[in-house]
């Protein structure tokens, strides 16, 4: 199982440094951004730096943020992509006809849409569990012979379903299956699935891990080279799905400052869903730092430090009612995506198809670092304002 090596400092650290970057010939404490896509060879037609061919797979740019990426996640290896959609379609499309997935019922919108359409058309089938039961993929596992992979998205969004990824990766290993986690949500600061028993953990890098809203990336982390690593590291190498030098660079910049980003947005968050599970005009909190949340318990042992700063609520008043509280905000802006470090607020039944099972009350929270107290105020102000308070 990957552990933390013992010599090797805090994620803080390494994110703060770029994972020890320091330029011998310059003496730059900031990564450089090297945009060439080849590199030249000698006289003898070798290349000058045997590391870098070409940069489909090798610019050292974002080779270094992968690297990053890697050790953070307590992980072996690391590919980037050119989105979080682009790195979990990598992941599918290494699958063949018959063989058989394991999803959570409750996952984000655009990959759950997007696993079913290719899995329909490429013959692969696909089992669900009830997000917050691990213990349900044991019925999905048995239900078939050649099940290659199972998933976990935890917390889910928006649901903020919690699943039990150590559970998760025994009953999928007993099944000769492998287990990728999204971790998006929680991110390395607060949980390293790998570490847990996971073989890919995956994350959409345009959330946290750059943390600015200006860089679309997906990350893939492997605990140790297996088949389906391979298959993935060829997948990207054929079809190019990489990310640019100069959004890697920027990935760069954003991972330098993770730690203290998503420490003070967590705290902001767990205080700001302490006060809405008091408010009058709220039905309900969707947030594992709360002991009330089903999946408190489980959350707290897996993991460390904080519970992130996604979460979602229901309001008093239906759709109509939730709609007008995301429309009164002055400081929190309605919009898509989250792990910016500007308060972000959507109302999800807008977006998903309502077979999903999405409330149409349910409004996802992505909590920036504004002060804690501000957004307060401007949620409470506007939930009073459609309360007629």
């Amino acid at each position: 199982m990957s552990t933390q090596k013992p010599d090797q400092p805090h994620g803080s650290t390494i994110a703060a440094k770029a994972g020890h970057y320091l330029d011998v010939h310059t003496g730059a404490i900031v990564p450089e951004i090297q945009p060439s896509t080849t590199f030249a060879r000698d006289d003898r037609y070798q290349l000058i730096n045997a590391a870098n061919t070409y940069a489909r797979d090798q610019c050292p740019t974002f080779v270094h943020a992968e690297r990053v990426i890697a050790d953070l996640e307590h992980g072996e290896e690391c590919l980037l992509f050119a989105s979080g959609m682009a790195a979990i379609a990598a992941v599918f499309y290494t699958l063949k006809p018959g063989n058989h997935v394991v999803l959570p019922d409750s996952l984000y919108w655009g990959a759950k849409s997007w696993i079913h359409q290719h899995c329909q058309r490429q013959d692969i089938f696909i089992s669900e569990y009830p997000t917050d039961d691990a213990s349900a993929i044991e019925e999905a596992l048995r239900s078939h012979t050649q099940t290659q992979l199972v998933w976990v998205e935890s917390p889910s969004n928006p649901m903020m379903h919690i699943t039990d990824i150590a559970l998760a990766a025994d009953l999928a290993h007993q099944h000769g299956a492998l287990l990728c986690v999204d971790s998006t949500a929680a991110t390395p600061v607060f949980s390293q699935p790998l570490d847990l028993g996971a073989d890919l953990v995956l994350h959409s890098a345009t959330k946290y891990l750059n943390g600015h809203s200006d860089v679309l990336a997906g990350a893939i982390v492997t605990r140790d080279e297996h088949d389906l690593w391979n298959a993935i590291a060829q997948e990207r190498h054929g079809a190019g799905a990489v990310i640019g030098s100069f959004e890697a660079w920027l990935l760069l910049r954003g991972l330098r400052t993770l730690y203290v980003r998503v420490d003070a947005a967590s705290v902001s968050t767990q205080k700001i869903a302490e006060f809405l599970s008091r408010h009058p005009q709220v039905e309900s909190v969707l947030y594992p730092g709360l002991s009330s949340h089903p999946g408190h318990q489980i959350a707290s042992r897996q993991m460390h430090g904080g519970y992130g700063a996604l979460m979602s609520f229901c309001v008093h008043g239906g759709k109509a009612a939730a709609l007008k509280v995301a429309g009164a905000l002055q400081i929190v802006t309605s919009a898509t995506s989250l792990g910016g470090v500007e308060t972000l607020i959507e109302h999800r039944h807008s977006i998903e198809p309502e077979a999903n099972g999405i409330p149409d009350n349910l409004l996802r929270l992505s909590v920036g670092i504004e002060r804690t107290e501000d957004l307060i105020a401007d949620l409470d102000g506007a939930l009073k304002s459609v309360s007629g308070v």
